[in-house]
């Protein structure tokens, strides 16, 4: 349990996160605030997933300022190295590169991806599952066994999910992780966007309106990236509900005649 201290300090540094985006070397200021806090991985994930993205959409992207040698370099502080290794990672992901994520992660000693932390690990199966890789869902199971109901890790293996189409048994997996205990509480849009998408794909086109419907109640106002994802879901539920009938409509009236 994080003590209220704790919690104030940690939301301070998301504010100055968002505060650094206009400095040259953000990621690295961010990375030594982290170090004096002493973070532990999911306090860094929290941080570093919501920088990653502000920082994509103000155009300040890690990706452009921190080199993969810079961040696998060998004598970085323990907390500054898994601070860049979230932040660049994350950033490949709201980027969809799950190719490059993965040969990143694969061109480092083995010993060192046996010392990930769960929120990275968590990241690599997302490549992995973003590509329809089946041992993407191996790795999502172990993630899941050590993760416990941490949301921005539960987050990551969502988003691999939805995107990976050809999964064995994708959409169900999807469907049973989104009513584990941290999202109980149906509030979340970017959960019920993911849900409506796999609605969609088994089918469940009513189920799937009423999700998406639901997301773009609860979705923040001005949020507009978001809000086009969530409207492009609608219409292709709607779509994929009216070819749905149509051909059902021309079977039965085929077989009537």
């Amino acid at each position: 349990m994080t003590l209220p201290g704790r919690e104030t300090s940690l939301r301070e540094a998301r504010v100055c996160a968002t505060d650094y985006l206009a400095a040259p070397f953000w990621p690295v200021q961010l990375a030594e605030e982290l170090r004096e806090l002493g973070v532990d991985w999911r306090e860094s994930a929290e941080v570093c997933a919501d920088a990653a993205w502000a920082a994509r959409a103000a155009g300040r992207s890690v990706l452009g300022l921190l080199s993969p040698e810079e961040i696998t370099a060998a004598d970085l502080d323990p907390v500054i190295a898994r601070t860049y290794r979230h932040l660049y990672l994350s950033a490949l992901r709201y980027d969809f590169r799950c190719p490059t994520l993965q040969a990143f992660v694969e061109q480092l000693p083995p010993s060192a991806i046996s010392e990930f932390d769960c929120y990275s690990r968590a990241l690599y199966a997302f490549a992995l599952l973003g590509q329809s890789r089946p041992e993407g869902l191996d790795l999502m199971d172990e993630v899941l066994a050590e993760a416990g109901d941490h949301a921005k890790t539960l987050h990551v293996l969502l988003h691999g999910l939805w995107l990976g189409h050809d999964l064995d048994q994708g959409a169900e997996r999807l469907l049973a992780l989104s009513a584990r205990p941290a999202f109980c509480g149906g509030t979340d849009p970017i959960v019920l966007f993911r849900v409506a998408g796999a609605l969609r794909r088994l089918g469940r086109y009513a189920e799937g309106l009423a999700a998406i419907d639901r997301a773009l109640d609860l979705l923040p106002p001005g949020d507009i990236t978001v809000h086009a994802d969530l409207v492009r879901e609608r219409s292709l539920t709607a779509a994929a509900r009216d070819v749905h009938q149509h051909l059902s409509a021309r079977t039965f009236g085929g077989a009537a005649a």
